[in-house]
């Protein structure tokens, strides 16, 4: 199954950068052994609308368009479903399982996600009740990713 990420903002070179991409990394290589591949990392500007619904609405429409056809659409949001390190790689294995070829994780902008895509959205997802900043939370979900395949491949990078 093809994994991607899709972000509003972009990192900029730094800590947070090297970090996140450390993971995707990671994830990248321990993935194909467990069926998982890092498709993407899709990251786009900011909105500049003068409203946050009209910026929303943009920023969606760019998800949107690089959403690939009947893939599975997790969205981050901090109203979301809480989920443990082992229920989110289940899920993730699960997916892959029942044949899905690709699952998008979707972070949205400063203003949040565009209500629409809760309707096509298979999961909304919270990494804590917390608001983040948009840099850790990329941080946060690549390493749940790289995580993920550990769990799912018995590695014993994952202790309880």
């Amino acid at each position: 199954m093809r994994v991607s990420l899709f972000a509003v903002g972009r990192l900029k070179t730094g800590p947070e950068k090297e970090l996140a991409s450390r993971y995707l990394d990671r994830f990248a290589k321990a993935g194909p052994a467990t069926g998982l591949e890092l498709s993407r990392v899709v990251e786009i500007a900011e909105s500049r609308a003068a409203n946050p619904q009209t910026r929303k609405k943009e920023e969606g429409s760019a998800l949107e368009k690089s959403l690939p056809d009947s893939a599975i659409l997790v969205l981050l949001d901090e109203q979301g479903k809480s989920l443990s390190s082992e229920a989110f790689a289940a899920m993730i294995g699960g997916y892959r399982d029942n044949g899905k070829r690709d699952l998008m994780l979707a972070i949205g902008g400063a203003d949040g996600l565009d209500p629409d895509l809760y309707d096509r959205a298979h999961m909304v997802l919270n990494l804590g009740s917390m608001t983040w900043p948009h840099q850790v939370v990329r941080i946060l979900i690549a390493e749940q990713l790289y995580r993920a395949v550990t769990i799912l491949s018995g590695h014993p990078y994952h202790r309880v």
